[in-house]
């Protein structure tokens, strides 16, 4: 991380500079039509009965930057119980800490209680909290000037109290107050602002950032999920790398994604630009944004790259069978983040996948038997991780002509309903019982297995008859065999 001349914070990594200049930022937010009334009526509700409430957080910094908002959150004076009694629909969110979720139609807004945190003990969440009487107490205790902004929708006034605007214009992530105290206190804080630096596409100002690594043991404590959490909403930013840079030169990352770290200044051959770490970071970022899964396979997707690096007899880099090495490390490390299962076998299959290599020789067989390894389901996301692929080798772009004619002929494949999987074939494992005569058992599968190997070199024996014909020879090979 480094800083230029003119003070604009920039990050330099693989063969790319990275500069945040200043932008402008409006006196006034133009609140979203589709939830304008509802937020108007909350805070006349309160202020009418004698009360302040301001939107606060996140929305206020994303409104200003004309992003989208999902989410609306208020800070009021009045009690929890005030605010329940003031509204026909709420939900008791987290009383213990000053906030109800009141219900408007089909939406959700959730309004605190001013207040000022205790001493925290276990570097997640404060032992205890107190209610305060002013909104600039209860903006001091968040994490960052960004998010310290505040909205008086009556007035509309923005009300700042930590130079917050001037961060949003400078394009900075600054902790409000002394960045240790701010990350000794909250340990996924570090994370929330590598990750605002990617969805945001804004620098972490340099104090910020060098009080990250002498806090990495209270960021050690925050439970994996919360840390996935805040990876995958990363993964859904512009530019993943930026956020994962931060991470790496942090110290973050040894924490999280050790196995990527350690991928930083290994070099591969003459057909990369970039090492390990950097390919991975930009076929991250290649990815579709909208598909946190096939980026996290591209981040993922080279891992075994370290294991199996040998020199070649020429000198240059080679990394035999990095997919298979790679598919094993990639499951581990979404195992010990307690990713869901469907989402590690998704990875899994496209990491160990993706270097397939077609040619002109494939027979029809040979594609069908391509589909059916990979899964009908993932094969799209197959393709878009080997463009993600090619786009972060730096030297390549779009899919070679090979790839595009093996689409084609997935294409004609589907088009002409060939069975793929064994559920596709015109007879089912009752089918197979009835017929022999014999219990559920592994047999049936067998049987079935074979019959597909068949159905793929020849479509045409696609039929219940014929089926039955073939299954009976194999059925009466393997009881000979057992």
């Amino acid at each position: 991380m480094s800083t230029t001349h003119d003070g604009k914070n920039c990050i330099e990594f693989g063969r790319t500079r990275h500069r945040f200049g200043r932008m402008t930022t409006p006196t006034r937010i133009e609140l979203p039509a589709n939830a304008a009334q509802d937020i108007r009526a909350i805070v006349r509700a309160i202020v009418e009965s004698g009360h302040e409430c301001y939107l606060v957080g996140g929305s206020v910094r994303d409104l200003i930057l004309g992003r989208p908002v999902y989410d609306f959150d208020f800070a009021t004076d009045a009690h929890p119980t005030v605010v329940t009694k003031l509204f026909r629909r709420t939900v008791p969110t987290g009383i213990k800490h000053g906030t109800v979720t009141v219900l408007i139609r089909d939406r959700a807004y959730e309004v605190t209680t001013y207040r000022a945190d205790g001493t925290y003990l276990d570097g997640r969440r404060p032992e205890s909290v107190t209610f305060s009487k002013t909104l600039r107490e209860d903006v001091a205790r968040r994490d960052f000037t960004i998010n310290g902004l505040a909205y008086d929708v009556l007035r509309e006034e923005i009300i700042d109290y930590v130079e917050g605007l001037e961060d949003l214009a400078r394009r900075s992530i600054r902790t409000i107050g002394d960045p240790l105290a701010r990350f000794t206190e909250d340990g996924l804080r570090p994370f929330r602002a590598c990750r605002f630096a990617a969805a945001l596409e804004f620098g972490i100002e340099p104090e910020t950032l060098d009080a990250i690594p002498q806090t990495l043991e209270v960021a050690r404590l925050v439970a994996v999920e919360r840390v996935r959490d805040e990876l995958m909403k990363m993964l859904a930013a512009p530019r993943p790398s930026v956020g994962l840079e931060y991470l790496r030169v942090s110290g973050l990352m040894d924490l999280v994604l050790p196995e990527l770290a350690r991928c930083h200044g290994v070099s591969q051959n003459k057909y990369h630009v970039y090492d390990v770490y950097y390919h991975s970071l930009y076929s991250c970022d290649a990815a579709p944004a909208e598909r946190p899964v096939i980026r996290l396979a591209a981040l993922l997707h080279d891992l075994g790259k370290i294991p199996t690096r040998r020199a070649g007899d020429d000198g240059e880099a080679t990394f035999y069978n990095h997919e298979v090495v790679g598919t094993r490390m990639a499951k581990a490390v979404m195992k010990r983040l307690k990713f869901p299962a469907e989402d590690i076998q998704k990875v899994a299959n496209l990491v160990n996948n993706h270097m397939f290599h077609y040619t002109d020789e494939w027979t029809d067989g040979a594609v069908r038997r391509f589909m059916r390894k990979v899964d009908l389901e993932n094969l799209e996301d197959l393709f878009a991780l080997r463009l993600a692929d090619r786009r972060g080798n730096g030297q390549r772009d779009g899919l070679p002509a090979p790839i595009r004619e093996l689409m084609r002929r997935i294409d004609t494949v589907i088009e002409e309903e060939n069975a793929i999987k064994v559920t596709d074939l015109d007879i089912n494992g009752h089918v197979i019982m009835q017929e022999f005569g014999v219990a559920p058992g592994p047999i049936i599968g067998k049987i079935l297995n074979e019959l597909l190997e068949l159905v793929l070199d020849d479509p045409a024996l696609n039929t219940r008859d014929v089926l039955v014909e073939r299954a009976r020879g194999i059925f009466a090979r393997l009881r000979e065999e057992s």
